[in-house]
């Protein structure tokens, strides 16, 4: 590494490019510190966006749905998406008119039901 190198990544490491230039610290008690990660947590944000996004007046809506729900809504739709992505490509691929169309019919029956099942856990 150059000696002009070696300034270069000396000086990125004493200022590195941010979107926000400013910092601000402040000091809390241990039991302010826990009510702020606790709520922190809850909207699944760190403290410090906790903090900003509160100090700027920002409106923080709790998410419906716990991680672990949210992760498997998540799964069940990939998975939907991909059925119906086989689905479309059976019919690219059958447009010439022999199309299996019990099995087809049966096939969107299904993703049907699965969409309605998602549904009702979401309401």
């Amino acid at each position: 590494m150059s000696e002009q190198d070696n300034k270069f990544a000396s000086d990125f490491r004493k200022n590195p490019s941010r979107k926000e230039r400013k910092q601000i610290s402040f000091r809390v008690s241990d039991e302010e510190f826990a009510k702020l990660q606790q709520s922190a947590e809850t909207l699944r944000m760190s403290v410090p966006n906790f903090v900003k996004k509160k100090a700027q007046g920002s409106r923080l809506i709790s998410p419906k749905f716990d991680k672990e729900t949210s992760q498997m809504i998540a799964r069940n739709l990939g998975q939907m998406g991909n059925n119906m992505n086989q689905i479309a490509k059976y019919c690219h691929a059958h447009k010439e008119g022999n199309v299996d169309w019990p099995r087809l019919n049966y096939n969107i029956e299904q993703l049907r039901k699965e969409v309605n099942e998602l549904w009702q856990q979401l309401n």
